[in-house]
């Protein structure tokens, strides 16, 4: 069984992670505006591109980066993601050009597809019921997540507009700092296993998924599902 630090810390990663998707919502526009000296409509174009191009790379890494825990454990992957991921936020607080936005935004995505790894860490250390409540707080944390990016998004950009990326890189450090100190390795070498290309090709695990009785029909749902519910957030 974990100890209380390490679930918090687990808790506080999936938090960092999602807000990550939602931080740059409400100061996006001015930023955009005063990097490309363009209007509100074009910056408001900008936005999406930056906010799928996030959401692209979550999708494309989420089964690397669950390798590569398989692979090296996962206390590694978790804290070189954050502090990347810091570094990463300091980079968008200083970018002067959209295609660092975009590069920066890049990486954000990258080093934030840490569901997989997160998700196998606790099936690591907790295992029947207990297990199914820790992926419910799990669930919960993206939730609080979701909603907290823009919040704090809106109240750090009254300040600046850059004033978000810099919150967001002290909340990744401090958290990077606790999982050195409290996180300890929860897969053991016994357990580890090569990387393979195969299972880190988001396509092909959702082939693999396909084969299992009714599952085609639950992804589909699921994919509709998300696709309605992020029409609000993108539109405002």
């Amino acid at each position: 069984m974990a100890d209380r630090p390490t679930l918090v810390f687990i808790l506080a990663t999936i938090t960092l992670d999602a807000m990550g998707i939602g931080i740059i919502f409400p100061v996006m526009p001015d930023l955009i505006e005063e990097v490309r000296g363009v209007g509100l409509a074009s910056a408001a174009i900008w936005g999406g591109i930056l906010s799928a191009i996030f959401a692209v790379m979550q999708f494309l890494f989420s089964p690397v980066l669950g390798n590569l825990s398989d692979r090296y454990g996962r206390r590694p992957i978790l804290l070189i993601s954050l502090i990347v991921l810091a570094a990463d936020y300091v980079v968008m607080a200083l970018a002067q050009t959209i295609w660092v936005l975009i590069l920066a935004r890049v990486v954000a995505g990258i080093t934030s597809a840490t569901y997989t790894t997160i998700y196998a860490m606790v099936a690591d250390i907790y295992d029947g019921p207990e297990r199914s409540a820790k992926f419910g707080l799990i669930a919960a944390g993206f939730g609080i997540g979701f909603v907290a990016g823009p919040a704090l998004g809106g109240l750090l950009g009254d300040l600046d507009p850059r004033a978000p990326f810099w919150g967001a890189a002290l909340l990744a450090l401090l958290n990077f700092g606790l999982g050195w100190v409290v996180l300890r390795e929860t897969l053991a070498r016994r357990h580890r296993r090569t990387f393979d290309i195969r299972r880190a090709n988001p396509l092909g695990g959702l082939k693999a998924m396909e084969k299992l009785p009714g599952m085609r029909q639950l992804l589909l749902v699921i994919l509709i599902y998300h696709v309605a519910s992020w029409v609000y957030p993108a539109v405002w």
